[in-house]
């Protein structure tokens, strides 16, 4: 009997190891982004698909709203009702395209930033609360893995 060929390759063992790691972080990340979705503003009343569009807008500029759409991985026609409630807000505006007639830009208002800004000190107060109570090794290692989590986000 050939012992060798019945162990688990190192392979296996990673893959599986991967696994149990996907797994983990699955649950984690989703129980963080549960928690953090509970410390927005009561008095502000967005759906966490505006506030995704308004921070959308406010990383990349003024965009279409096929770009916009594409960006924030939802239909053109759920994107549009969107961008029309935050357009009826004031939020965001709709501008014609520099170089296409036949396309609308859609770009952050001040009052959509505003709103923006009040929720990202809100949540950023919260998680800084969080961290001071990890340890200084802790701390160091979320900073290291903060861009890989975002890296696994944008794939």
């Amino acid at each position: 009997m050939n012992y060798a060929k019945r162990m688990p390759s190192q392979t296996t063992k990673q893959h599986r190891a991967d696994g149990g790691l996907a797994s983990a972080l699955r649950v984690s990340v989703m129980r963080l982004a549960r928690r953090m979705r509970t410390e927005r503003d009561a008095t502000n009343d967005l759906s966490l698909n505006q506030l995704a569009v308004l921070g959308t807008l406010d990383r990349h500029g003024p965009l279409t709203a096929g770009e916009l759409a594409g960006i924030e991985r939802v239909q053109p026609p759920s994107l549009t009702r969107t961008v029309n409630c935050l357009v009826d807000r004031g939020m965001v505006a709709r501008e014609p395209h520099s170089t296409d007639g036949r396309q609308v830009v859609v770009r952050l208002a001040d009052a959509g930033r505003d709103v923006l800004l009040q929720e990202r000190r809100r949540r950023d107060q919260w998680m800084a609360t969080q961290l001071r109570g990890l340890t200084v090794e802790e701390r160091d290692l979320l900073r290291r893995a903060a861009p890989i989590l975002d890296r696994l986000a944008q794939s």
